[in-house]
């Protein structure tokens, strides 16, 4: 398997805070790796390191063996992010978001408009003639997903995102990044729904208070801390157990 993403001593200092302890992982083709943590945990701050937003305090970052530091274009040319909270062009209708998305990663105007139908039709999308500045935020999210999936980029981040959709939609885009990686591209997704990531990824990583504390397979997780589902794996790992829980919900 060829590494798409490559991680290496990772830290992001804000300040006398650290949100991000030198932590490693890679990312292999095919392959969907989901990126678990509590709030706080440093999540929103590795994807916005390995996506270029932030700029790491140390550490290095390759994609594609492009070092991100080195080639910012050319990385980006080869990704495609859907950040927590989209922040688009409000005064733009989808359709002219989408084409201007398209032209910018230099789309093929005939399969950009194909995609684009496609998608369309998939996510149920039929607001496109409106100003962006009126979308509800499930609106905003399809509208992401589709400027970044219609390009199908060799490495796909998510933040989050089947935040705001609809089950169906949240479906199909599940199935949907299936596909893209069984054809090869690399997905990396963060969630707070653990049965997502239990059904969906071929690899975990668990980080907490900035380090990344447990990393596998979910068998291998299994195997390590001796609890069958990821979410006693998770709350096992990240400092709460079952009892816990139960204490909580008795003193409340």
């Amino acid at each position: 398997m060829t590494e798409l993403v490559r991680v290496s001593n990772l830290r992001k200092d804000f300040g006398k805070i650290t949100a991000v302890k030198s932590i490693s992982f890679k990312i292999n083709t095919g392959e969907i790796y989901g990126f678990l943590g509590p709030n706080g945990a440093g999540k929103t701050t590795t994807m916005r390191m390995i996506t270029g937003v932030l700029v790491p305090t140390s550490g290095k970052v390759e994609i594609c063996d492009l070092d991100l530091e080195a080639h910012p274009i050319k990385v980006k040319s080869q990704i495609g992010v859907v950040p927590d909270e989209p922040k688009l062009y409000e005064n733009m209708t989808g359709q002219e978001f989408l084409e201007f998305v398209g032209s910018i990663f230099s789309m093929e105007k005939v399969e950009m408009m194909h995609m684009i139908s496609e998608l369309c039709d998939a996510f149920e999308i039929n607001f496109l003639e409106k100003f962006i500045g009126d979308y509800s935020h499930g609106m905003k999210q399809k509208l992401v997903l589709t400027s970044v999936l219609m390009r199908k980029p060799k490495v796909i981040f998510l933040d989050e995102a089947t935040v705001g959709l609809d089950a169906k939609s949240a479906k199909i885009l599940k199935m949907l990044l299936r596909k893209y990686a069984d054809e090869g591209s690399a997905i990396f997704m963060t969630t707070h729904v653990l049965e997502i990531a239990e059904k969906m990824c071929d690899r975990i990583g668990i980080i907490n208070a900035g380090n990344i504390i447990a990393e596998g397979t979910l068998t291998e997780l299994r195997s390590e801390s001796g609890k069958q589902s990821l979410e006693d794996i998770f709350l096992n790992l990240t400092g709460s157990n079952e009892e816990d829980v139960k204490e909580i919900i008795e003193n409340l």
